[in-house]
């Protein structure tokens, strides 16, 4: 179908490997679906009991792609639910991610939540974009909600991103892990002006020889404020990390708060935060290139976040 520019904008930044309306995509326009596509391996059914779709992906797809993006350019509440069926040995990348374009002085709302069911020795990757954009004034809000169960011997990669432009967030993880699964999270948000963002991640390391890598880094500037809670919890003999790094700018205020359990003898878990301003030296370094003090922020950021 054609798309408005307006539309087509959003989609550019919310879709890193770029939205095609061919294979396996669905686009979700202002709490519609208005337009699908199903692949040879991947089959996108739409619910009947409530917003959403199931998303089946076979175990003979061999690096595909899906991609879900959810635009909202009018004001109101979108809440979709979404479950993807992962069959044993399956490769797939998942591309998903909500823009919003508000103009208007109404709240403008978007939550998602999405269940994951992965089979045994799958390689998951899942994109996760979120941006909003417009001179409104009503609040652009995203509160995703993310359940992922991992199978035996699967690995699933979870790239979050929160790029710009969402007023309040408040994003929801929970995360199984079964024997020899691993998992690894990278998760990237900067907030500005009087913005908010909360992200609670609880993963359960239930499987014997599972692991987990988690990663978390953002920048808050103006008066923004951030709170980071993720959480590992051994089970059984497994290995995880998590690393928090925040860049504290202006009158912001950042509360990071990662945290272990063991509940085995042979779980063995670290964790590490961090939270300082922009490093004085890199800045001096910077300007004698002739970049501005401006300017030479932005590089920093830019490099942090990537």
């Amino acid at each position: 179908m054609e798309l408005n520019n307006v539309t087509n904008d959003v989609l550019n930044v919310i879709d890193s490997y770029g939205f095609k309306q061919e294979g396996a995509y669905n686009l979700r326009l202002n709490g519609m679906a208005v337009c699908h596509g199903d692949s040879r391996h991947i089959q996108i059914v739409k619910k009947e009991d409530q917003p959403g779709i199931d998303i089946h992906i076979s175990g003979e797809a061999k690096n595909e792609q899906v991609h879900i993006p959810v635009v909202m350019t009018e004001a109101g509440v979108d809440v979709v639910y979404n479950d993807f069926y992962i069959e044993d040995g399956a490769d797939v990348t998942i591309v998903a991610g909500c823009g919003i374009h508000g103009e208007g002085c109404s709240e403008t709302r978007h939550d998602g939540i999405h269940t994951f069911h992965v089979g045994k020795n799958a390689n998951v990757k899942y994109v996760e974009n979120h941006y909003a954009d417009g001179n409104g004034t009503g609040k652009k809000v995203l509160n995703p909600v993310t359940k992922i169960y991992v199978g035996e011997g699967s690995v699933f990669t979870l790239e979050t991103t929160q790029i710009k432009g969402v007023d309040s967030t408040k994003r929801e993880n929970y995360i199984e892990l079964a024997e020899n699964a691993k998992l690894n999270v990278t998760e990237k948000l900067m907030t500005h002006e009087a913005q908010s963002a909360v992200s609670n991640m609880d993963v359960v390391l239930k499987g014997e020889n599972s692991s987990a890598r988690i990663i978390s880094r953002s920048v808050a500037k103006g008066t923004s404020v951030q709170v980071f809670h993720p959480r590992a919890i051994g089970e059984n003999p497994c290995h995880a990390h998590v690393q928090c790094d925040s860049i504290i700018m202006d009158q912001a205020e950042i509360s990071s708060i990662p945290e272990i359990n063991a509940k085995h003898v042979d779980a063995q878990i670290v964790h590490e935060a961090a939270i300082g301003r922009i490093n004085d030296e890199q800045l001096i370094k910077l300007r004698t290139f002739g970049l501005s003090e401006e300017e030479a922020e932005s590089v920093i950021i830019e490099n942090f976040l990537k």
